[in-house]
């Protein structure tokens, strides 16, 4: 509210009030005056009414002023607009009051949904860091499972040229053993004055003795 309009609002309030104030000595003379008044006075006793539709209240209540001091000739007539202005006095309250509720639910709608973006946003950020997670562990376990691969290639290839390994020195080992049964062969048939039996032939005959 602006300065000119509270000053304006102020000056429609007190002028409100010194009408009030003019009718209670008149309003005892007539009963319609009392009718209209009272239901003015309602509004300003009403908290949701009090502050709203200050100028239209003015309005009825110069038209009870008109009714109170009116000739009989002219009480129809000033009965009619005073009861007018405060039935506009009334549905310009109410309207007010219900803009001003429809204004409040508004707020609160925003309110409302800025809270919902609000919560929407943090579990978003929340399932995000769910899946990050997850996928981080997926990860970690394909990881682990492709060394845990990788562990056992090599130990199969360790094991393997173990075996390799092993099968060379025995190889090794029984060649070694050949050469010297046939050296010791080559010896005795010498000593024996045989010829040394052909290598890899068991069935061969030993030589006669010359005379």
């Amino acid at each position: 509210m602006t300065p000119g309009t509270r000053q304006a609002f102020t000056r429609i309030i007190l002028a409100g009030v010194l009408g009030a104030s003019a009718l209670q000595g008149q309003a005892a003379e007539n009963p319609d005056v009392v009718r209209l008044d009272q239901r003015l006075q309602a509004l300003d006793a009403d908290p949701a009414t009090s502050q709203v539709a200050a100028y239209e209240r003015l309005q009825a209540r110069q038209s009870l002023q008109v009714l109170a001091t009116a000739r009989s000739a002219q009480q129809a007539a000033a009965l009619q607009v005073a009861e007018q202005r405060v039935e506009t006095a009334e549905v310009a309250a109410r309207t007010a009051t219900i803009r001003s509720e429809i204004d409040r639910l508004d707020r609160e709608r925003s309110e409302l949904l800025i809270e919902a973006s609000r919560q929407d946003a943090a579990r978003a950020r929340q399932e995000a860091e769910h899946l990050r997670i997850q996928a981080q562990i997926q990860a970690e376990e394909a990881a682990r499972l492709q060394q845990q691969a990788n562990d056992e290639v090599m130990a199969r290839e360790d094991a393997e040229n173990a075996l390799d390994d092993v099968a060379g020195a025995q190889a090794a080992k029984l060649k070694a053993a050949r050469q010297r049964e046939a050296e010791l062969a080559k010896r005795e048939a010498e000593l024996m004055g045989t010829a040394p039996p052909a290598q890899g032939k068991s069935d061969t005959k030993p030589a006669k003795n010359k005379p």
